[in-house]
């Protein structure tokens, strides 16, 4: 989604949206540390039921910072994140759910994008270590000074992918960490904790949306549930929007562009690399004490109310003398969707459309202009009306002509050009390198980016509609380009399954982090004999595309045969031992409760009776959450020892938690459901149309444990009785799975 890009704009034109979050700190008494009470109120004045944490964008700044020393070794890259997770604990404080989801094996069509990254890092990796050998050599000949070089193993960061020893590693130190915190911690007493780790397929923030969408399917979810979930994609608002939930909120780091960075070659701020002159001379050994004293200034956390941003988007989408009833709901839809045309992590962005160029301004311009024309709204629960979203195209594409003549007058490097015209012809044959006049190629771009349009959105309303299916170009077509495309996509094929964890690693991982495969499969990446050693260039092309920073830029990658790569790890696949055979496996989320919490007589009779598989929860003991329990061969049960992974950690000697049920949510629908919800009180005022409005934040909702059989002032709560044939816009999401 353009990160920061998009972020930045959304925070600069509502404003309002953001609200610094308020952090209890610990104490010392007499060097006795005192924790935060978390059963005590919420000091940012609003109480929230279920925090979900997106835990790769904690995992990554955890085990490879960019603001601080970084962890010595891996068992403090796991108490980094042990102690990352206690911090949004003690911010959020969730009284029902904490569901942990790391990114498991993914859908084609974002394994592409994970591939560009992992090349990249192994690439910049490699020119960083090349580039500090030779700048010391430069200062240290010209009489400069600089420590001793400190040798110590690089930290691959691309051992953060399914199916790698640190994954599982990872997995096995997060069920020690809440077994240890429901044990100890009397504000995780009460709250059902979910961990959906590496094993279980799907990005993190899509399992945490498949579980919020089949839970608010149930006939006994509180729609009053007020959702908290962690993480710094921008798209993580976008499907906060889609879920249609009135009470959600974005908690994520506070993003301070241009933040000094340290040297990576003396570890002095102030400077960057290619600049360093060298540090003063200093006794042996006071080197590491600078590096490991390096002031650090603590992140600070900021809440996103969706809340808000749905009263913004009120004002802006409302549009009057539709031919048709305006649905505020589905506007919101369509308001999503359109963001899809600046970039997100499966399609590459519309070369017209470019967020610092207010593409998104212009996009809902031509929206409201072009919907009186429609009859009807672009999107409905998932699936794309093709024959409007071309109007829309279409509309595009008649400004496309003023867009790059604007760009060529702004642009100095374009002024010598005597040509403001054939932007077309010199697009398709620099990117494509076929000519604009091939129109059959032209269709065949459009054909995929229009099956990518339909794929995305269902992933965003409905869950994965196919794990093959992905985008393969490195470039977007333009917008006038869409024409005829009505009867391009019908429907995904179906029962696709996603790949296993180390057919993604053979998918993503350059030859240099080949390191974390078996050694027959590493092999395939660099044998001169191999079948697919074209899928691993040692060197790549990366075009900048009008960008300024190589990361920002188009890895020009070769596309991934799956068929091949299935017929060369045929050969291959008996020569996975045991060990490597499980973590090549899929598994499911795992459930962990404590000794006070409702359910956990229940389940702990379930084990003592070594009772059935597919044990329904009662939802009545769970907050009303539903699923299928199955018991897990490796359980933590009560009042036996938990050893500690981490050597510098004490094992839990008295376990007063259990966990490892293995559970499966799925969907019952009824015929007719009955949804009271309160209306979220309004924030913005008549002048923060202007201006950011940064009063406090007024709570919306209280916790109440018992409010659904508590009396409701009915002038503030708003009644919803639909059928499954006719659902309103709001609810009908959630009954497609």
């Amino acid at each position: 989604m353009g990160v920061p890009a998009f972020f930045r704009w959304l925070s600069r034109k509502y404003p309002s949206i953001i609200v610094h979050s308020v952090e209890e700190k610990g104490k010392e008494c007499n060097g006795v540390r005192i924790p935060v009470d978390t059963t005590k109120p919420n000091p940012n004045e609003v109480e929230f039921d279920n925090l979900y944490l997106d835990m790769n964008g904690i995992i990554h700044p955890c085990t490879h910072p960019e603001d601080k020393p970084a962890p010595k070794n891996e068992d403090e890259m796991m108490v980094a994140i042990f102690e990352y997770i206690d911090r949004l604990f003690n911010i959020v404080r969730p009284r029902r759910v904490l569901y942990m989801a790391i990114d498991g094996v993914a859908p084609r069509a974002k394994m592409n994008q994970q591939r560009s990254r992992r090349f990249r890092a192994s690439k910049e990796g490699v020119e960083l270590a090349e580039e500090k050998h030779r700048i010391r050599e430069e200062i240290i000949q010209r009489g400069g000074y600089l420590p001793p070089d400190e040798i110590k193993e690089r930290f691959d960061s691309n051992c953060i992918t399914p199916g790698t020893e640190f994954m599982d590693n990872l997995a096995q130190c997060l069920r020690y960490y809440v077994a240890d915190r429901l044990s100890n911690d009397p504000g995780w007493k009460s709250v059902t904790v979910f961990l959906s780790d590496a094993s279980v397929p799907g990005e993190g923030e899509h399992k945490i949306m498949d579980f919020i969408r089949r839970q608010r399917a149930q006939p006994n979810h509180d729609p009053n549930t007020h959702h908290c979930l962690c993480g710094a994609d921008a798209d993580l608002i976008m499907l906060g929007l889609a879920t249609h939930e009135p009470n959600f909120t974005i908690i994520r780091e506070e993003f301070k562009p241009n933040k000094p960075r340290p040297c990576a070659l003396c570890g002095q701020l102030g400077h960057e690399i290619k600049d360093c002159q060298g540090t003063a001379r200093e006794k042996q050994g006071q080197h590491d004490e600078f590096a490991d004293t390096m002031p650090v200034s603590e992140q600070e956390f900021i809440f996103i109310r969706l809340s808000v941003l749905r009263e913004y988007l009120a004002r802006e989408l409302t549009m009057a003398s539709l031919p048709f009833p305006f649905d505020f709901e589905r506007s919101i839809d369509d308001w999503v969707f359109m963001c899809f045309f600046v970039g997100n992590d499966f399609l590459p962005h519309l070369p017209s459309l470019e967020i610092r160029e207010g593409a998104i301004d212009r996009l809902v311009n031509i929206y409201k202009d072009v919907v009186h024309k429609t009859g009807g709204y672009l999107t409905q629960n998932g699936y794309v009306n093709l024959e409007r979203v071309e109007m829309i195209m279409q509309a595009v594409g008649v400004a496309e002509d003023n867009i790059f003549k604007k760009r060529k007058e702004d642009d100095v490097r374009f002024l010598s050009r005597a040509n403001s015209e054939g932007w077309k012809q010199r697009y398709y044959k620099t990117k494509f390198d076929v000519d604009v006049t091939d129109e059959d190629f032209r269709q065949r771009v459009v054909k995929s980016y229009v099956e990518g349009l339909c794929w995305v959105l269902r992933y965003y309303y409905q869950g994965c509609a196919s794990w093959k299916w992905y985008f393969p170009f490195h470039y977007a077509p333009f917008a006038s380009d869409f024409k005829d495309i009505k009867g391009m996509f019908t429907d995904f094929e179906k029962g696709t399954k996603p790949f296993k964890p180390l057919e993604q690693l053979m998918s993503v991982f350059p030859a240099a982090s080949g390191n974390f495969l078996p050694q027959t499969w590493r092999n395939l990446m660099t044998g001169p004999d191999s079948s697919i050693i074209d899928f691993y260039p040692d060197d790549f092309a990366i075009d900048l595309n009008g960008k300024k920073y190589a990361w920002q830029g188009v890895a020009l990658l070769p596309f991934v045969d799956e068929r091949r790569l299935r017929a060369a790890l045929a050969d291959v696949y008996p020569d996975l031992t045991p060990e490597e055979v499980k973590r090549n496996s899929l598994g499911s989320d795992v459930l962990f409760l404590g000794k006070s919490h409702p359910l956990f007589d229940f389940i702990q009779e379930l084990y003592r009776t070594e009772s059935h598989e597919g044990t329904e929860i009662p939802p009545e003991l769970c907050h009303g959450i539903q699923g299928t329990l199955n018991l897990d061969d490796d359980p933590i049960l009560p009042d036996k020892t938990v050893e500690s992974p981490i050597p510098m950690l004490r094992d839990i000697s008295h376990n007063s938690s259990i966990g490892r049920s293995r559970s499966h949510f799925h969907v019952i629908i009824k015929c007719l459901f009955l949804f009271i919800f309160r209306i979220p009180s309004k924030v913005l005022k008549p002048g923060d149309w202007e201006k950011g409005n940064r009063e406090p934040w007024r709570p919306q909702l209280g916790f109440n444990p018992n409010r659904q059989q508590a009396h409701l002032d009915q002038s503030s709560f708003r009644a919803l009785r639909f059928e499954e044939t006719q659902c309103t816009a709001f609810f009908s999401y959630s009954l497609l799975n």
